[in-house]
């Protein structure tokens, strides 16, 4: 049984109207976006009307974060609560424009972000079975170089992608990266990945055309896409009859997990991945504030406890 439905005072149902016919005329928004905000509207039109309130002049920011606080204990969909609230900020925006309103109630109140799963790493023993690209072809001489950089310096897709040869020093071990905001760091890559770089600049010239500066290229002799490096990667996952899907990420983030495993140096994954901030580094390999902790404990001169303590 449906509930029922409390007729609105003209002050909170008249500006709606006039916000309605704005976007159907102004705003160019689709019919599936105005018929959402209208849907969201009329519910907090209803909420506010059992509060007692009969104009939207009434509303305050303190109104719209119990809204949404409200809607997460409810169990709202991330999704479903960022319509209400985007309704609500245009809503809002529209009766400042014409004079109603001096600010926005709804301004800087946003919905929690819906978390993403971070991927499951590979185990060691899956990514030595995915590295068992033995193949002449210089196409899979290609992948392995790049599955094994991938894996070896725990490099960002867009970062290998974009690497060009003169970026790369066999002599010394180091291959020079730009990562997110144009910031440039030196990786060091060694043994296997060094080994199998230096087996596909062999036979690059082979595929690449005579100007093409990029490392990794594609048949065509150009600068190798994303989704070229990802089709192939999945594809060798199948080949090699690794279980888990394959990703470029997939390799970047087992590369951040097998390193702070066997060195417990979470500054030094820091560096290795790019990342600005620790925090982001915590959050890719899965460690709790215990293991912070412990290493924390560990390696801060200034952690552990005097002995007379």
């Amino acid at each position: 049984m449906s509930e029922s439905v409390i007729p609105l005072p003209n002050g909170l149902q008249s500006p709606l109207n006039r916000f309605y016919e704005y976007l159907r005329s102004e705003k160019g928004l689709s019919l599936h976006t105005q018929r959402n905000y209208k849907q969201q509207l009329e519910t907090m039109a209803q909420h506010l009307v059992t509060m007692g309130l009969k104009d939207w002049t009434q509303v305050d920011a303190a109104w719209v974060r119990q809204l949404a606080s409200k809607g997460m204990r409810d169990g709202m969909k991330a999704s479903s609560l960022a319509t209400r609230l985007s309704a609500l900020r245009s809503f809002f925006d529209f009766l400042i424009l014409r004079g109603e309103l001096t600010a926005n109630p709804a301004k800087g109140v946003s919905a929690p972000r819906k978390k993403r799963p971070l991927p499951k790493n590979l185990d060691v023993d899956e990514v030595g079975q995915l590295l068992e690209v033995n193949e002449d072809d210089p196409l899979a001489i290609r992948d392995r170089a790049m599955m094994e950089l991938m894996y070896g310096a725990g490099l960002r897709l867009a970062e290998m992608v974009s690497v060009d040869v003169r970026d790369v020093s066999l002599s010394s071990g180091e291959i020079r990266v730009v990562g997110k905001g144009d910031k440039e760091r030196k990786v060091p890559f060694a043994g296997m990945a060094e080994e199998w770089v230096a087996k596909w600049l062999k036979v690059r010239g082979a595929l690449a055309n005579t100007d093409e500066p990029a490392l990794f290229v594609s048949k065509l002799g150009v600068r190798i896409s994303h989704r070229n490096v990802q089709k192939r990667m999945a594809e060798w996952g199948q080949k090699q009859s690794v279980a888990s899907h394959i990703s470029p990420h997939k390799l970047r983030h087992s590369f951040a997990t097998h390193m702070l495993e066997s060195s417990n140096n979470l500054r030094a994954v820091q560096e290795l991945l790019g990342h600005e901030n620790i925090s982001t580094t915590q959050i890719y390999t899965h460690l709790d504030f215990q293991h912070l902790a412990d290493v924390y404990d560990q390696a801060h001169p200034r952690a552990k406890k005097k002995e007379s303590d």
